[in-house]
C-alpha cells in the first residue's frame, strides 16, 4: 500500500480532481488546493511531493516555490501551459525538480512522480549510513571519515575509535574499554596504543578543523565525543 502524500496546487479544479482520482487509483494520498495562499496553509514536512501550477492568481507557482523551498525538501514538479525554454529554466533554477507542460498524459505524470520518489528513497537510504557531528561525517558503508568535506587519512584502528565514539556521543569510554572494543582482549598490543591513536586522530582532525576538539579527555576516566560546548 502506497503511503506517499502528494499535494496538488492548481486553480483549475477539474485538473485537480482528475489528478487526484488517477493517483488515488494507484494508492497515493492526494490533497488538492486551488491557490498559493491555500497551499501555504497546507504545506508541511509530511508532504512527499508537490505538483505546482505556475499560472495562478494572487501567489503564482513561481512565487510560491520561492516562498516554500527553504521549508520543504520534497520534490516540486511544475505543471504549466507555458512552453518557452526560459520559463522552464526559471522554474528549475528557483528550486523546481521537474517541469511538465499542459496538456500532459496522466501516465507520464505518474511516471515522473514515481521516478522522483524512488530517487528520494535512495537518498534517504544512503543518509541512514551517514553520521554527522558538526564538521565531521562518517560514512559507515565506505568506512571513511570526512572533516569539512575532506577525507581524513585514518588507519583502521583510528577509524574504529572514531566510529565507536561518534556512535556513542557523550558516553565516556575508558582506555581499557576502547582497547577491548577496537583491539580485542586477546591483542598483543599495549594499552598505550589507545593514547597514541587518539593523539594521531586529533592531529589529523586539527589539520583540517583546528577550532574544534571533538574527542574530550576526562582525566582519570577516559574519552568521549562531545561538541556541545564548542563555538558554533
Amino acid at each position: 500500500m502506497n503511503n506517499k502524500k502528494i499535494l496538488v496546487v492548481d486553480d483549475d479544479e477539474d485538473i485537480c480532481l482528475t489528478i487526484k482520482q488517477y493517483l488515488e487509483l494507484h494508492h497515493y494520498q492526494v490533497e488538492t488546493v486551488h491557490s498559493g495562499a491555500e497551499a501555504l496553509k497546507m504545506i508541511s514536512g509530511d508532504v512527499d511531493l508537490i505538483i505546482l501550477d505556475i499560472m495562478m492568481e494572487g501567489i503564482d507557482g513561481m512565487e510560491l516555490c520561492r516562498m516554500i523551498r527553504d521549508r520543504v525538501d520534497c520534490p516540486i514538479l511544475f505543471v504549466s501551459a507555458k512552453t518557452l525554454e526560459e520559463d522552464k529554466v526559471q522554474a528549475l533554477s528557483i528550486g523546481g525538480d521537474d517541469y511538465i507542460t499542459k496538456p500532459f498524459s496522466l501516465k507520464e505524470l505518474k511516471a515522473r512522480i514515481d521516478s522522483h520518489l524512488r530517487r528520494e528513497e535512495r537518498i534517504r537510504s544512503n543518509e541512514r549510513y551517514l553520521l554527522s557531528s558538526k564538521n565531521m561525517t562518517i560514512d559507515l558503508l565506505a568506512n571513511e571519515v570526512f572533516c569539512k568535506g575532506r577525507k581524513l587519512p585514518l588507519t583502521k584502528k583510528e577509524y574504529e575509535i572514531v566510529k565507536l565514539l561518534m556512535l556513542n556521543q557523550k558516553v565516556v569510554f575508558s582506555k581499557e574499554r576502547i582497547f577491548e572494543r577496537v583491539w580485542g582482549i586477546d591483542s598483543d598490543s599495549q594499552l598505550d596504543a589507545v593514547t597514541e591513536s587518539i593523539k594521531n586522530i586529533r592531529k589529523k582532525i586539527k589539520a583540517v578543523d583546528p577550532e574544534t576538539s571533538y574527542i574530550q579527555t576526562l582525566y582519570g576516566l577516559g574519552y568521549k565525543w562531545d561538541v556541545s560546548n564548542e563555538k558554533r
